[in-house]
């Protein structure tokens, strides 16, 4: 099981390729969404197929709360995505990632597009699009394997915050101003 410091090492080189459109203290705009979003496509990877088979049965049936409700009972998660995209496949469309990445995230129960939209990310999508780096961003988090059998949520709590202090370094934040 690779420790935080390795993971979080792997993930500030993935940072580097940013370096252009962002500088180092917008970094945190595209890395800690980008590594909810793998950590939840790993954790999800298990019941996809069985949440795509209830989705296509409920969905003309059951709508809002009460569709995510029975998708997250059969992910057995708080969350569900029901989009039949996942890193894999984002990774295997390069020419159309810039609108799979959103239909993805859209595929999300509510409670984790919220996370999504308060981060903007979206916007972010586009920035990186135009930028001709959004592939390479979502190929090499593709490579990260999060699922909780390899990452524990004890070190996933540790790789946040380590990846949060070196952003706060970043942008020259006092010590121990990432801990509020």
């Amino acid at each position: 099981m690779p420790d935080h410091h390795q993971l979080s090492n792997f993930i500030w080189q993935i940072a580097d390729l940013l370096r252009g459109p962002y500088r180092p203290p917008q970094y945190e705009r595209v890395m800690l969404p980008m590594t909810v979003l793998r950590r939840f496509d790993c954790v999800l990877a298990k019941s996809k197929t069985q949440v795509l088979a209830e989705y296509d049965r409920r969905k003309e049936r059951l709508q809002g709360e009460a569709l995510d409700s029975r998708l997250n009972a059969v992910a057995g998660q708080r969350f569900h995505n029901h989009s039949p995209l996942d890193f894999a496949r984002l990774k295997a469309d390069p020419d159309h990632i810039n609108r799979h990445l959103p239909d993805y995230i859209d595929g999300f129960s509510k409670n984790v597009r919220d996370i999504f939209d308060y981060f903007d990310f979206k916007s972010e999508i586009a920035k990186m699009h135009e930028a001709n780096i959004l592939y390479l961003v979502v190929a090499k988090f593709c490579d990260i394997d999060l699922h909780p059998d390899v990452v524990d949520n004890i070190q996933m709590g540790l790789l946040f915050e380590d990846l949060i202090r070196r952003f706060n370094e970043a942008a020259n934040e006092t010590a121990g101003d990432y801990f509020t």
